[in-house]
């Protein structure tokens, strides 16, 4: 029988990083870490996952192995996203990860990523706003970026099958390695990609349920949390401050026009600039600028709670 007195832990191994959330018995947060991995790297490329980039991921799987054991964890869900998707070899890292974890990992399809990304982005909503009005989440990951559509159904929710998810190949690492090939990206190599980006945003538009008037953007992960700090001038991540933080499409577009004409280096001197995020910052810009203007949102509310909080959800 389940312990419902005891901690539970979410793992992420996403594309570009690794991310643990352990919470306790009433969903008090106990620990919250992110490391940058890089699994998927090269991945489009090779459809492989490289021996170094396990090697790291697996390096810190055991550091976030170790916590848990810190704190009685006696129940964890291990997944991974777009990067694993795509990889030939993805029981290889998923036997590596097993055995440094003690957790059998999850390959979750982009609807599963996009659905546990909504319920954990919507599950905080003030409540004048949660199933009152639609919520359209983007998560902008390395490999790949989720769009889900719904109205949420609660703070806490584990499931939440009013809500419409796709995922489209177009995240920040992937969308860097296969246009940016000079650092900062050429002009054409900019509109290139918006090119690909823009058509992605217009199918997702397409396939996912309308949305009603007076409805709210929410964007999730590294892009959108860094680009909030960025925003807010803030010289070192500050949760409180950027979680329900807003950005302006113009705010967004600014950016983008910014970051994209300076190299990776003065990228990084920037406060606010999150390590390991300023060579593909880029990319994901492109995308939430892209969401913003295809869907038609001039603010974008910033979440830092995310899929690893609807993963959580579903072991309490």
């Amino acid at each position: 029988m389940a312990d419902d007195t005891a901690a539970v832990a979410a793992l992420d191994c996403g594309t570009n990083s690794t991310r643990l959330l352990i919470v306790d018995a009433h969903g008090a947060v106990l620990d919250r870490q992110m490391r940058i991995t890089r699994l998927g790297e090269a991945v489009d490329a090779t459809h492989k996952l490289s021996a170094d980039a396990i090697t790291r991921t697996i390096a810190v799987l055991e550091d976030y192995r170790r916590a848990m054991d810190r704190y009685g964890v006696v129940r964890a869900r291990l997944v991974a996203t777009s990067a694993a998707r795509d990889a030939v070899n993805v029981d290889e890292f998923f036997a590596a990860a097993e055995a440094a974890t003690g957790v059998r990992p999850e390959l979750l399809s982009g609807f599963e990523e996009g659905q546990l990304s909504f319920i954990g982005a919507t599950a905080s909503l003030p409540a004048d706003s949660r199933g009152a009005v639609g919520v359209l989440v983007v998560d902008i990951g390395g490999g790949s970026t989720e769009l889900a559509a719904g109205v949420p159904s609660g703070a806490g929710a584990a499931t939440s099958p009013e809500v419409g998810a796709v995922s489209l190949d177009i995240g920040c690492v992937r969308l860097t390695e296969r246009f940016f090939h000079h650092d900062p990206p050429l002009p054409h190599e900019l509109a290139d990609a918006q090119e690909v980006v823009d058509a992605e945003v217009e199918r997702a538009r397409t396939e996912l349920p309308p949305m009603a008037s007076g409805g709210i953007l929410i964007g999730l992960a590294g892009t959108v949390s860094t680009l909030a700090a960025l925003d807010l001038g803030l010289p070192h991540y500050e949760r409180a401050r950027i979680h329900h933080a807003v950005l302006t499409k113009d705010a967004v577009d600014g950016w983008l026009e910014r970051l994209a004409t300076e190299d990776s280096r003065a990228r990084r001197a920037r406060p606010g600039m999150v390590e390991g995020r300023a060579d593909v910052i880029v990319g994901g810009v492109v995308v939430l600028a892209a969401v913003m203007n295809g869907f038609g949102y001039g603010e974008c509310l910033v979440s830092e709670d995310d899929i690893l909080d609807g993963l959580v959800a579903s072991l309490r």
